[in-house]
């Protein structure tokens, strides 16, 4: 169980952290995704600044473990908003989104299972 723990604890942050780089660096795709799914472009930044709390929250709770399960509940919060966004303006191109979601849902229910 704690290798699975490892694992996807690290895989969740890599996802989640490398996702924060391409928001916060302002490269094309996110602001693509952002107008896309009519959200301001002053969110873009402001939702990398999230993705990279995500990131660290879930490094950290190797340290501190509530803080990696919270970390990723928000995650799993954060990738719900994001398919409500995407369902708001019809689109329907959620692989990409699935995969993130799956492996967040995935990893909050390792955390809370090897912890609690």
């Amino acid at each position: 169980m704690f290798a699975t723990y490892v694992t996807l604890t690290i895989v969740a942050a890599f996802f989640s952290g490398s996702a924060a780089v391409t928001y916060l660096i302002g490269h094309d795709y996110p602001k693509a995704q952002a107008e896309m799914k009519r959200l301001p472009q002053s969110w873009v930044p402001r939702l990398g600044a999230t993705l990279a709390a995500g990131s660290l929250g879930l490094l950290a709770g190797f340290a501190v473990p509530i803080v990696g399960t919270l970390a990723a509940a928000g995650l799993v919060l954060y990738f719900t908003g994001a398919l409500i966004a995407h369902l708001r303006v019809g689109s329907r191109q959620l692989v990409g989104w699935a995969v993130f979601f799956v492996t967040m849902v995935t990893t909050l229910v390792v955390n809370v299972a090897y912890h609690w």
